[in-house]
């Protein structure tokens, strides 16, 4: 071979490794988020919303896992802010989670802070939201985590994919809403609308034009990112004479399986394989509530959007001539208190393979969840007291109802020593053993309050029963754990007993979520293994329940050397 080919050769190849390692090498995604007021138009009436640069909902951000997103949020709205990434690990960047008082202090309107942190071992759907006060119910969107360059699905690559955020729409400025409630102690007023990638439906006044148009080929199989981003309402989803196929939720692959209707609690998110597998026409895609509580109000609408098939389409020659569109077909949803259906759906996950399921416990947690009723505090006039007969709403953990911080964050006053932002004194257990699904003493209604956390040590393995309690009413909890995913052992109705539910213990493929659904009237048990150090709470994802206290947080120490402990704070943390 002549020295010039022999050249050409090695420049070839030298060419080839380095596309290759371009096409693997991880890369930072930079971003700007202005969250400003911004008008919307919704339901015949326009409202200033909080958005961010001036849409709603919010923009999409697209990774690959392993890459790094950088993004800088500016306030220019009359509220304080904050952003959370749901459901992204955050491994040792504990700064950049987001939650308003726990891991930061807001960022105040005119001020600025720069999100960083790397996408690692995690592919599917997650988003991203306000949390700060009720801001989440406009200010999110959706972030979509591919795998790794060349590397691919663990299912047959979807001929196209479509993001569906479902959402809850208030004909009122939601801060007023949440303000009012906390000044009257009754229960806040219910949204108006649920919606579509922010769009009502037609279901509703005014709301036809902006309908959301989803596409689809005859014979296409296309992936659905489906997620709930309501702020206080599970919900049912369906599409009207096709069958979804689940192959995901909360960032991790799951073993496939079909059904017809998705249950999510306000956080999930479920991928579904979809097949243009019907007479080509157009079928509505809808949402409603699957609400749990009893003798309370709520939303009873259904959001929609369309499926439409390529060659029903309407374009301006086929419309020209007169053609009627067609009336999409309606799926049959749920009754809104179907919890057979909801716990047979968030009973089928699996993991897709075994799974390395912590066997051994070093902390083994009993936490109860549920509402509560303050007495009116005696300097309070009569119409701060608008709870059921004169009091306050409340909610608790373990019978405690958490107090935000306001002058420092928890993670702040954590890493540094300083007293008197909270205390460790969570406690591992109810701190009074009861009946917790019959019918309660009216003695455990009240429940005491403040900033608890509760210690775990770099590594330790922890199991978590979450316990529904019938004080006020049962209800379908979704519970969110920030810094970690985590395996879902199994769930049920009634008190969870230690003798016999043990058994029903998945060890080998449970699912791996960041929130898992709480039965109403029921229990979870969770188990994950402490390897994020920081300060992490775990809350109730309706955030009207947030507000009451229904959360802790769990605080995570230093391991050994520098991959076990949390990165310094940056330069820009906002203060308080």
């Amino acid at each position: 071979m002549e020295l010039s080919s022999i050249f050409l050769l090695g420049l070839c190849l030298l060419f080839a490794s380095s596309a290759m390692s371009t096409l693997a090498n991880p890369k930072a995604h930079h971003h700007e988020f202005v969250i400003q007021a911004t008008p919307v138009k919704r339901l015949c009436k326009i409202h200033n919303s909080i958005t961010v640069n001036g849409q709603y909902p919010g923009p999409t951000l697209v990774v690959n896992n392993g890459d790094t997103l950088v993004v800088k949020v500016t306030n220019k709205a009359r509220y304080n802010v904050t952003i959370h990434w749901h459901g992204i690990r955050q491994m040792r960047t504990g700064w950049a989670d987001g939650p308003e008082f726990v891991t930061q202090c807001p960022i105040r309107p005119g001020g600025s802070y720069t999100y960083r942190f790397t996408v690692q071992g995690q592919e599917g759907t997650l988003w991203w939201h306000a949390h700060s006060s009720w801001l989440r119910a406009t200010v999110y969107g959706a972030l979509i985590i591919h795998p790794k360059q060349g590397d691919s699905y663990p299912f047959p690559k979807p001929n196209r994919q479509a993001t569906l955020l479902l959402g809850e729409w208030w004909d009122a400025n939601p801060i007023d809403v949440v303000r009012t409630a906390t000044r009257t102690g009754a229960a806040p007023n219910v949204s108006d609308a649920y919606t579509i990638n922010g769009q009502p439906g037609d279901l509703y006044n005014c709301s036809s034009k902006g309908t959301v148009v989803v596409p689809i080929d005859s014979g296409e199989t296309n992936l659905l990112r489906v997620i709930n981003a309501a702020l206080n309402q599970p919900l049912f989803f369906s599409v009207a004479n096709h069958k979804l196929t689940v192959v995901g939720a909360d960032a991790s692959y799951t073993k496939r399986f079909t059904t017809k209707v998705l249950m999510l609690g306000p956080g999930q998110t479920t991928d579904v394989l979809i097949t243009g597998d019907q007479p080509p026409s157009r079928y509505y895609l809808a949402a409603s509530a699957y609400f749990s509580a009893q003798n309370a109000p709520f939303d009873n609408t259904t959001t929609t959007a369309i499926l439409e098939y390529k060659s029903v389409r309407c374009n301006t020659t086929n419309c020209n001539k007169g053609r009627t569109v067609i009336k999409p077909v309606m799926p049959k949803l749920p009754v809104f208190n179907d919890t057979n259906t909801a716990s047979a759906f968030t009973t089928s996950f699996r993991s897709p393979r075994k799974v390395e399921v912590p066997t051994e416990i070093d902390e083994n947690l009993f936490f109860t969840i549920g509402l509560g009723l303050n007495k009116c505090p005696k300097h309070f006039r009569s119409r701060r007291c608008q709870g059921p007969n004169g009091t306050r709403f409340t909610a608790s953990m373990n019978n405690v109802s958490f107090v935000l911080p306001n002058n420092m964050s928890v993670l702040q006053a954590y890493q540094q020593n300083i007293p008197g932002v909270y205390t460790s004194d969570f406690p591992a257990n109810p701190p009074q053993k009861f009946d917790y699904t019959g019918n309660v003493s009216r003695s455990l209604w009240q429940p005491s309050s403040g900033t608890k956390g509760y210690k775990l040590k770099y590594g330790s393995r922890v199991q978590v029963v979450l316990q529904d309690t019938s004080i006020v009413t049962p209800e379908n909890h979704p519970i969110h754990l920030h810094g970690y995913d985590f395996y879902i052992l199994a769930e049920g109705f009634g008190n969870f007993n230690t003798k016999t539910d043990t058994k029903k213990f998945n060890l080998v493929d449970p699912p791996l979520r960041n929130t898992v659904s709480v039965p109403a009237n029921g229990w979870a048990v969770i188990r994950f293994v402490a390897d994020n150090p920081g300060a992490w709470v775990m809350h109730c994802h309706l955030d009207v329940h947030i507000n009451w206290g229904l959360a802790m947080v769990f605080l995570v120490d230093n391991g050994v050397g520098e991959l076990q402990t949390i990165e310094p704070p940056p330069a820009d943390l906002p203060l308080c």
